[in-house]
């Protein structure tokens, strides 16, 4: 019933956690943070940081046969809720109306010292 999405074109898993799930008609993406899968570099700001969490969710997306309209709901993890706005531009710019369901919220630390991590529910 339930299978692992698993691509090289998005971060490995660093723990005893998958990708993303697929379990027919519910995809789920565990929070990405902006890790280059290529070269393992994390880029400096919330803008590249978010650039490339959301390019590592799409990746598990496309593995999976999905894009960013299959997404129904995101969570975005923040280190600093002062960094929100400019988050949220690249955000708008990756996802259309109707916009998924969303949650973000700021958090004592992240994983790398990252500024931001990003985890979505796709649907088919």
């Amino acid at each position: 019933m339930k299978k692992q999405i698993a691509t090289t074109k998005a971060p490995g898993a660093i723990g005893p956690y998958s990708q993303g799930i697929d379990v027919g008609s519910i995809v789920f993406i565990s929070g990405q943070i902006p890790v280059d899968p290529a070269t393992g570099a994390i880029a400096e700001g919330i803008t590249a940081q978010t650039t490339q969490s959301l390019a590592n969710v799409k990746a598990i997306l496309a593995e999976a046969g999905l894009t960013v309209d299959n997404v129904v709901k995101t969570t975005v993890f923040l280190a600093d809720m002062g960094d929100f706005t400019a988050m949220n531009e690249v955000y708008a710019s990756v996802f259309t109306a109707p916009f998924p369901a969303r949650s973000a919220v700021a958090v004592k630390t992240l994983p790398k010292n990252v500024l931001v991590e990003i985890e979505v529910i796709a649907v088919r």
